[in-house]
């Protein structure tokens, strides 16, 4: 059997492996009630998961996969990873992003970036900006393999420890942009065996 992942808004019944993800990724995770009001405010927040689904036959066609997501459970399901963005007068802010421990060095942190961004652009955000750490050098590069450029820094942002935030920006978010983002995703596609049921076929 070969892993199909699936790209999907998350959904209030994904909130304990959401958070049991963000326990072994982060020192200060956000609490279940945090991501049920994140979920339950979809004027702003967006909050998307990778579900990993073992299966013999990868469903053809994006009505046979319709077909197959609301059939009964043929196999175990988990969530691999999850990320959240809030799109607020243009500006798409990357809220958070990890990766299952038993899923990481497959590509799914950067599949998670690109959907968001993906999202944004459709809901017609402007630029993107996030926070990492100072020391996260292994994020930095991957925010910048997407056009993000270190505009700032914030002084002991991270609670834990007092460490500095690196505030990164990537602008703008045109057709240009758009353009190196399916790039990114033909080429993830070719990594990875993944469908995204926020966009369909054609975005």
């Amino acid at each position: 059997m070969t892993p199909l992942y699936i790209l999907r808004n998350m959904t209030t019944d994904d909130i304990p492996q959401v958070v049991s993800i963000d326990r072994a990724s982060f020192t200060t995770p956000w609490s279940a009630r945090t991501y049920e009001f994140e979920i339950n405010n979809r004027d702003s927040s967006h909050l998307v998961v990778v579900e990993v689904v073992e299966c013999e036959q990868r469903p053809t066609g994006w009505r046979g996969l319709a077909s197959w997501l609301k059939a009964p459970a043929q196999a175990e399901r988990e969530i691999a990873g999850y990320g959240g963005c809030w799109l607020i007068a243009g500006e798409a802010h990357i809220s958070t992003i990890a990766v299952a421990p038993g899923f990481r060095g497959r590509g799914l942190g950067e599949l998670l970036l690109a959907a968001m961004l993906k999202r944004s652009i459709i809901r017609k955000g402007e630029y993107s900006v996030l926070e990492v750490r100072a020391s996260n050098e292994v994020a930095q590069s991957l925010y910048r393999k997407y056009g993000y450029e270190i505009v700032g820094r914030r002084r002991g942002y991270y609670r834990d420890d007092g460490e500095d935030a690196l505030l990164m920006e990537a602008r703008p978010l045109d057709d240009a942009y758009r353009r190196m983002l399916d790039e990114r995703l033909q080429a993830l596609s070719e990594q990875l065996d993944f469908v995204d049921q926020f966009t369909g076929p054609e975005w």
